[in-house]
């Protein structure tokens, strides 16, 4: 990429109405930094993974994802928060420039999902949808005991036995599990799946650049060296500065009284990325009675359901805008349309509806903070998914709590296990 096409495909932040942040509070999160990236805190992994694309383990991924291709036209992918939310995200995002937003890019297989709830009619469709495929399983567990993904990777496997015999269903199944540890890494090695690691220094939310989120991308045809080169390009200094700093306005927001950060976005293809930023927030800084509350709107659409109250209900928020400036594709409004409206392109459309809720929200005193992505492509994926974890873990640390642990998520994991025990 050369210098003028980097500059040009580069994220973007605008702080609009947000308090200002001293040169104390970002010397604070140089130092963050520097104990993020030192290798001596507790699953930081993750911040190494942009420059894993040149591993072996990255090749021997790609080569999977390229037989998976070749032994199916559909991968089912098994696995439940971190373990899917990341690898939807990308493949809606990517995919909206070259296939239908959770599809497959050119050449590569369609992907759908299981796994991520307990619902029996969910699963159920899914078992008719399969039953005419040739279809294989990517099962994403550290464990291989986490309830959902358990009961639809038994599910599944029992499809595929039936229909190619134990021997060949094995050959269609592709594990991402702990490289030692947990039921999944047993099974895998007794029946000889094809295997990837979940590394153990990287927690579940910030695993999208791992093979967690990565083989289901290249299985999908996406081009996992350009989300990767996207990621390297988000921890250069310049990118590095303008997470520090939409960190540290996030703080001060935070405890100028703001509780809730709503993520918004005008492209449906980032509906699920939304999602990620959600468990990503979510998990990292809802500790100790501290955290934002994270929440996200897709505009237009919710303009018609939640515009009054950010208009004009309690401010207990601040907006996240992710703003694409190049959408792929764009359709001329016919003449048959409202006069105002007939000509335009729907983008141009899109864009005044934006610009025009920035500026009623700044004029209601709403802080805003743009953040602005070049397009919808691998590269501008991978970017952003790093700057935003880059931002997360900073505005952890400065909120005093750790940013890789979830010890509330166990108590109903308990509760569901107490009763299903005594029935």
């Amino acid at each position: 990429m050369t210098k003028e096409n980097e500059t040009k495909n580069t994220l973007t932040l605008e702080l609009l109405g947000c308090p200002s942040v001293s040169d104390a509070e970002l010397a604070r999160i140089e130092e963050i930094h520097e104990g993020l990236t030192s290798g001596d805190e507790a699953f930081t992994g993750w911040v190494g993974l942009p420059y894993k694309g040149e591993s072996e383990e990255t090749a021997r991924l790609k080569a999977a994802a390229a037989r998976i291709g070749s032994q199916c036209g559909v991968l089912a992918v098994v696995g439940i928060g971190g373990s899917y939310l990341g690898a939807r995200a990308a493949l809606e995002m990517c995919g909206a420039g070259g296939a239908a937003p959770g599809g497959a890019a050119p050449g590569g297989a369609e992907i759908l999902f299981a796994g991520q709830n307990i619902s029996g009619t969910y699963h159920a469709e899914l078992i008719d949808r399969l039953k005419d495929e040739d279809f294989c399983v990517c099962v994403i567990s550290k464990s291989g005991t986490t309830t959902e993904p358990n009961i639809a990777f038994a599910i599944l496997k029992d499809l595929l036995i039936k229909r190619h015999g134990r021997a060949e269903a094995a050959k269609r199944v592709y594990a991402i599990t702990d490289p030692e540890g947990g039921t999944l890494r047993a099974e895998t090695e007794a029946e000889g799946y094809e295997s990837f690691v979940i590394p153990p220094d990287v927690g579940g939310r910030y695993s999208v650049l791992s093979p967690v989120g990565l083989l289901p991308m290249a299985a999908a045809g996406i081009d996992v060296d350009a989300v990767l080169a996207g990621a390297r390009r988000a921890a250069a200094d310049d990118l590095r500065g303008l997470a520090a700093r939409l960190a540290a306005t996030r703080k001060a927001l935070a405890d100028g009284g703001k509780t809730v950060e709503i993520f918004e976005h005008y492209e449906p293809a980032l509906f699920s990325f939304a999602e990620w930023l959600k468990q990503l927030y979510g998990e990292s800084e809802g500790k100790e009675g501290k955290g934002l509350f994270p929440a996200a709107l897709s505009f237009s659409t919710d303009l018609h359901s939640m515009g009054q109250f950010l208009q004009e209900g309690n401010q207990i928020f601040f907006e996240t805008l992710l703003d694409v400036k190049a959408p792929p594709r764009d359709v001329l409004v016919p003449a048959g349309a409202d006069p105002l409206l007939a000509g335009k392109s729907m983008n141009e459309i899109n864009r005044a509806a934006a610009e025009g809720v920035i500026a009623a929200h700044r004029a209601a005193g709403i802080p805003i903070a743009r953040v602005g992505v070049p397009d919808l492509s691998p590269h501008s994926f991978g970017a952003l998914a790093y700057f935003f974890e880059l931002t997360c873990a900073y505005t952890a640390r400065l909120m005093g709590v750790d940013p890789f642990n979830q010890p509330g998520v166990e108590q109903y994991k308990r509760e569901m296990k107490r009763l299903l025990t005594n029935n």
